[in-house]
């Protein structure tokens, strides 16, 4: 895990190196072990070290092959890259260190860009193929690694983060408008190539991209899967499936133990992240049963409010592995206090205060280890939200099975009768808000369509992409790397075929999955149907503490000449939700939170400008 970045003129002039090292400089947090820079010609590359495999002066990057026309930077990790190098070595290949990173250049050497089929891992790369005069630009299957890029001029410029880019003064000078206004109204970011940035792009999970003097390719992908839109499985053996499912995470974690640091875990206390855990309790003890306790690490978050706490579900995990465990307990002192750093980190608004649950646990976390395991991108695959459930129903009844629609029905509400009750006053709360706003946003649905049209989506656009910005931004903003084992491309390959009442049967969620770790994790764990996340109260902590800070913000100066929102309708509808007349939605946060993130966008032109 690493911090990359880079520059190639298109019209053959040289790289800026004062520019390059600029941009390094900017992701310094993301690699405080080392850095180092290239420049040749039109092509300027620069990097900043975590150091996780090969710790030596070895895996120093910029790294180039043998003879130095092939250099790249690499931020990420290829788990099979042992598996890889005695397959190069067999080849002819020699190597000169431990890394993956070598692994990289070698099976470019070896199979030119279909070399991305062959990798098992997270990545954003960039490699220089001096032969060819081209550059060349990937980004791993599910998006689990940043790549951002933008032309300036005659200049393409990339890096892991935005800020980054922006030490040019020409690099998203404005907002983009429209997907500010699209954030505000539904939430949602990084659903498609555009930023919040105008002119910087991101290059999309699963894809590679191709840059030559000639000019920027059209980002071309390199890998999808297909969702089952099977229903019910008739004469899908249960247990066949739970049984592939745990081989398939177990292979899956074992995979992500490789480091050459020490290795953590996040943990909630839902089925996700205990699944993580008691996997690498297994494989540990399997090991050395006796040093299991001092190696194995984790990390939650815990409230004194009940309502969001977590505890006596983690109770349960550290009970049962006997794993140490470390607790913080986020506040809004510290929120306020930590909150200009998170939008730095971050870049962009964010859509929910539960980021900053997160964000406690990696700082928690930092002091102890450099890599974290954790449950991200489960409950997209296996359906684990509950407003999953109502286009399952939809499902069912589009294929005429009337008499399981109606098992699903009566599972859902005797399940989850209060979320539903809940989300109904939402649609119309939310309807409401969104009204508060300025312009035409463009509509985003997430949860129309089949059951398996939505998780697709999930997955590959509106909710994981998001999910894995915020992961990857917190994590880096404490020199940590996080490790994703539930998105290891076989697991995703695999859940995507089964039907889908291995995901939801009789209102309960993620079926195969708790199938697959009976005896494995305690039952009160894997039965629960209550799981919460990485929550804060944020309804609790914006109806208190929070408050006068907001209507602070509602009421400024700043905030009435924005051209996103009717400012004067904004603090009269918060108003009325503090005094008790309405019910809270995130759109307030939302508009504070982009409020914020407009002044810090602001200050940041200016600090440029002199």
């Amino acid at each position: 895990m690493c911090g990359i970045a880079g520059q190639f003129v298109l019209d053959g002039g040289e790289a800026d190196a004062a520019l390059i090292a600029a941009m390094a400089e900017r992701l310094a947090h993301r690699g405080p072990d080392g850095e180092g820079s290239f420049c040749s010609g039109p092509v300027g590359l620069a990097h900043r070290r975590l150091a996780i495999i090969d710790l030596s002066d070895e895996g120093r990057q910029p790294m180039a092959n043998e003879d130095g026309s092939i250099w790249v930077v690499f931020n990420g990790e290829i788990y099979n890259y042992r598996e890889l190098r005695g397959e190069l070595q067999a080849a002819g290949h020699s190597f000169f260190s431990a890394t993956d990173t070598e692994v990289i250049l070698h099976a470019y050497e070896e199979w030119g860009r279909d070399c991305l089929q062959r990798f098992n891992g997270m990545w954003a790369f960039a490699i220089w193929d001096g032969r060819r005069r081209e550059l060349f630009c990937a980004r791993d299957r599910l998006g689990i690694k940043p790549f951002y890029y933008t032309v300036v001029g005659v200049s393409f410029l990339f890096a892991s983060e935005i800020k980054a880019l922006r030490a040019h003064p020409d690099a998203g000078k404005r907002p983009n408008d429209r997907m500010l206004l699209t954030f505000l109204a539904w939430g949602v970011a990084d659903h498609t190539p555009e930023t919040m940035y105008d002119g910087i792009f991101q290059l999309p999970p699963a894809h590679r991209l191709l840059v030559t003097e000639k000019g920027v390719g059209d980002p071309e992908r390199y890998w999808d899967f297909e969702m089952n839109p099977t229903p019910r499985g008739v004469g899908v053996d249960d247990e066949a499936a739970a049984r592939e499912l745990r081989n398939l995470l177990t292979d899956a974690v074992r995979l992500r133990l490789r480091s050459d640091v020490p290795v953590g875990t996040c943990l909630s206390g839902g089925i996700d992240s205990s699944t993580v855990t008691a996997i690498i309790n297994h494989l540990l003890r399997a090991e050395s049963p006796e040093s299991v306790g001092d190696r194995q690490k984790t990390f939650s978050v815990c409230f004194e409010d009940e309502r969001f706490d977590e505890s006596s579900y983690i109770d349960t995990v550290v009970a049962a592995t006997g794993v140490e465990n470390r607790r913080t307990t986020p506040g809004t002192d510290g929120l306020w206090e930590d909150i200009e750093r998170l939008l730095y980190m971050q870049d962009e608004p964010f859509a929910s205060l539960s980021i900053y649950a997160q964000y406690c646990v990696m700082r928690l976390a930092q002091d102890e280890v450099k890599v974290v395991l954790d449950g991200q991108g489960a409950d997209e695959q296996l359906g684990g939200y509950i407003a999953y459930l109502v286009p399952y129903i939809r499902t069912l009844l589009g294929h005429g099975e009337i008499l399981a629609a109606l098992r699903e029905i009566i599972g859902s509400l005797r399940l989850h009768s209060s979320f539903f009750w809940w989300a109904f006053r939402q649609v119309l709360v939310r309807s409401e808000r969104r009204d508060l706003l300025l312009g035409s946003p463009p509509e985003v649905l997430r949860y129309a369509g089949t059951l398996d049209e939505v998780l697709k989506r999930e997955i590959t656009v509106s909710n994981l992409p998001l999910l894995l910005h915020w992961e990857d931004r917190n994590s880096m903003a404490f020199s940590i790397e996080a490790r994703v084992p539930f998105l290891d491309y076989r697991v995703v390959e695999y859940l995507a075929s089964l039907p889908l009442d291995q995901k939801i049967r009789h209102g309960i969620t993620k079926y195969v999955l708790r199938s697959a770790i009976r005896g494995l994790v305690a039952d009160a764990v894997r039965c629960r149907t209550d799981k919460m996340g990485f929550v804060t109260p944020e309804e609790v902590w914006m109806r208190g503490e929070l408050a006068p800070r907001v209507l602070e913000l509602f009421s400024s100066p700043e905030f009435l000449r924005r051209p996103y929102w009717d400012a004067e309708r904004v603090l009269r509808n918060y108003r009325k939700f503090l005094a008790g007349k309405s019910a809270y939605s995130t759109e307030f946060w939302r508009i504070a939170c982009a409020e914020l993130w407009l002044r810090g966008f602001e200050q940041a032109q200016l600090d440029v400008a002199t």
